[in-house]
């Protein structure tokens, strides 16, 4: 019960739509430019670099805040405290990706899942800085860098719980593996289409100059 619940409230913080509230705030709706998603990348496309790093900023803490909080709650609850974070936070995940108030039409949760792996571990989140700006820095695709840190992020939860979750049990170690495996599969499969494009060359490129309409 305590999970769905974490979960339930970790989606009710990620609905919280910054691109959307922000677009909104222009006079355009987000989701009908660009690629149609309500994220940081569109924001920048669509928006310009202020709308970009303020639509990043508010979907990271929607996530960060609530998994702090998390840590500090269950603070007395080794190696636990670390899955119920990954359960709000998989919910804001989700919440972000699929608010029920636009149609389950949201954003691909990158910045939110930045939010999770910052509280997680600053290791963690170092490692995956790493990849995204050696990644956009060297190609300027911003959707590849994504999908990278997401095979960096579940490749080094795997590693750290082997630690945090030291006699614990199986049972505990699994559950968490399967969930932050569940976060970087849900934000690979967000990037579908981005995979597509990059497969067959039509990806656009950060600071490309296109216009997107």
């Amino acid at each position: 019960m305590r999970r769905i619940i974490l979960l339930a409230i970790g989606y009710m913080t990620g609905i919280i739509q910054t691109g959307y509230i922000f677009g909104k705030t222009k006079k355009l709706d987000i989701r009908n430019y660009g690629s149609g998603n309500a994220g940081t990348t569109n924001a920048l496309r669509v928006m310009g670099a202020k709308a970009g790093l303020i639509v990043f900023i508010g979907d990271f803490l929607k996530s960060f805040i609530p998994c702090i909080a998390i840590l500090y709650i269950f603070r007395n609850h080794p190696g636990y405290k670390y899955t119920y974070m990954l359960y709000i936070g998989f919910g804001t995940v989700l919440g972000h990706d699929f608010p029920f108030y636009l149609n389950f039409k949201g954003g691909k949760g990158v910045a939110s899942t930045a939010g999770v792996l910052t509280a997680l571990d600053v290791r963690i989140m170092a490692a995956c800085l790493v990849v995204f700006l050696a990644t956009v820095i060297k190609t300027r695709f911003v959707s590849l860098a994504s999908i990278l840190v997401m095979f960096v992020f579940v490749g080094m939860c795997f590693i750290f719980s082997h630690y945090w979750f030291t006699g614990l049990g199986t049972g505990a170690l699994v559950e968490f593996r399967i969930l932050s495996a569940a976060i970087g599969v849900l934000s690979i499969y967000r990037h579908k289409e981005n995979i597509k494009r990059l497969i067959n060359g039509s990806e656009n490129k950060l600071f490309s100059g296109k216009k997107q309409s």
